[in-house]
């Protein structure tokens, strides 16, 4: 297996709107997400990534990850190969869950099935919460801004984002796998750079925690958006923070290649592109519905 180990989440809600700039012009390179270093570090200082990427911390918590993947919500993947298998990428999915497990399988299936590090953007009310953040940063993580998803793509990385946003993971159980709308920055992002958009349904990740109401003011007191609700939280306290051990099917689609623009008409034609991948992944993630028999037996 190559490139690093382990996932991080997210749930990014931004608008990429980017320059026209040239794909790999970074001062590193990666193969396979691994950094290849094209001017070595300082003697005896070792790489750092610019981002706090730590491979030490992703091997280490790689078994627990796999775990989630492969024995408790047995993540069924199909289309991997559709994630290249190197270079850039945009992956796009669907969001859904409560809290950003869905991200975390994502990451671990391209890392386990083929050997991508994906990099992922993280909203920036999760820097109110710095425990949290300095977890996602050594997972691969970065702050949701323009200029981080650009430098990670330069870098040779697939990055993740969740066009959905936290309205995605916000959903009541009755509207589960409604796709909410997409914000179009990540299709300004393809086109400027030139990168495909790989489209990613899941479907399995709305059951783990069945949400029922939110509670606005004690998240904001906490410094996020809201505090979830379940049957189970907070009646149960701790123990009703365990996710559901529902069956996951994961599906990578084709890569989309969006047509380059000239600068002026780049917001219009993102915003169609947006609607036009957000149709592809609420398909697909309808016909994943309709292949699974049962939410903990698939």
């Amino acid at each position: 297996m190559r490139g690093g180990r382990g996932v991080g989440t997210a749930a990014p809600t931004i608008t990429l709107d980017v320059g026209p700039l040239a794909v790999g012009e970074a001062a590193g390179g990666t193969v396979f997400g691994r950094i290849v270093q094209t001017e070595p570090p300082p003697e005896g200082e070792p790489f750092r990534d610019e981002f706090g990427l730590d491979q030490t911390v992703r091997e280490r918590l790689l078994p627990a990850f796999r775990f989630l993947h492969d024995r408790y919500w047995r993540v069924e993947v199909t289309g991997i190969e559709n994630l290249p298998a190197n270079g850039p990428a945009v992956v796009v999915a669907n969001h859904s869950g409560a809290l950003p497990f869905d991200g975390a399988m994502i990451c671990t299936a391209a890392e386990i099935r083929r050997g991508r590090t994906v990099r992922f953007l993280y909203d920036r009310f999760v820097e109110n919460l710095p425990p949290v953040a300095s977890f996602y940063r050594k997972m691969g993580g970065a702050v949701a801004a323009r200029e981080n998803a650009v430098r990670l793509l330069r870098a040779g990385y697939p990055v993740l984002l969740f066009p959905e946003g936290v309205s995605g993971v916000a959903k009541s159980f009755n509207d589960r796998y409604r796709l909410r709308p997409f914000s179009p920055g990540f299709a300004r992002l393809a086109l400027s750079l030139d990168v495909p958009v790989v489209p990613v349904a899941v479907v399995g990740a709305e059951e783990i925690y069945p949400m029922v109401g939110r509670a606005e003011g004690v998240g904001r007191l906490l410094g996020m958006p809201y505090l979830p609700l379940t049957p189970f939280f907070p009646m149960l306290g701790l123990l009703g923070t365990l996710p559901l051990p529902t069956k996951w099917f994961i599906r990578f689609g084709k890569p989309i290649r969006l047509s380059a623009i000239d600068v002026e008409a780049r917001f219009q034609r993102a915003r169609h592109e947006a609607l036009h991948v957000r149709r592809i992944i609420q398909q697909m993630v309808t016909r994943l519905r309709r292949r699974r028999q049962s939410v903990f037996f698939g």
